[in-house]
């Protein structure tokens, strides 16, 4: 009897972190990318995918892997499992350490999900500070043949503004919710 909870509590245990979908390639630290039904990530996918608005640049790698994101916050490229103090697009310096991000691709609707977490960023803007961590989701159809990928992006930030005179102000969106809008990314390289 105990050699059967032994094996059922390996195998829970070998189970949970992956779900019914195994990832179709090796982890990188920081990434996960999940095909499901177990298959390979469509290689016809990779290269570098622009939004039409709001700076998000993803380049896809031909196993599904994302070796960097420009992000909407400070327009700064990030690499998964980092952390980096960068000069932002608007001429300050902000810290960017990288959560967990995720790949998920279903080949039978053809629908792509990316997941990237900042589990903290910290911009100086002029003299105020903006600090806090954020969760930006995009999934949506995507096509190889068009080159498109039309993804609804839900962000889920919390931030802390402080200004020069000790007030704080804090931007957030909706924990359940977040806030969602259309993006047309246009793939604009291949590798």
């Amino acid at each position: 009897m105990r050699h059967t909870a032994g094996v059922v509590v390996c195998l829970i245990a070998a189970i949970l972190p992956t779900g019914c979908h195994s990832p179709s390639t090796p982890r990188q630290s920081g990434l996960n990318v999940t095909v499901e039904g177990g298959g390979r990530f469509p290689s016809e996918l990779a290269g570098t995918w622009k939004a039409d608005r709001d700076g998000w640049e993803m380049v896809i790698e031909p196993d599904g892997r994302l070796s960097s994101v420009v992000i909407s916050l400070g327009r700064v490229r990030i690499q998964p499992g980092k952390s980096e103090t960068l000069a932002t697009h608007g001429g300050g310096e902000g810290f960017f350490e990288s959560g967990t991000w995720t790949v998920h691709y279903n080949p039978q609707t053809n629908d792509l999900t990316v997941k990237i977490v900042m589990r903290h960023v910290r911009i100086g803007m002029a003299e105020a500070v903006l600090e806090g961590t954020g969760t930006d989701v995009f999934t949506g159809p995507i096509s190889a043949a068009d080159g498109i990928w039309q993804a609804q992006w839900t962000n889920f930030g919390r931030y802390l503004l402080s200004m020069p005179d000790g007030s704080v102000s804090e931007l957030a969106t909706d924990e359940t919710y977040g806030e969602t809008n259309a993006l047309t990314f246009v793939r604009i390289a291949q590798p």
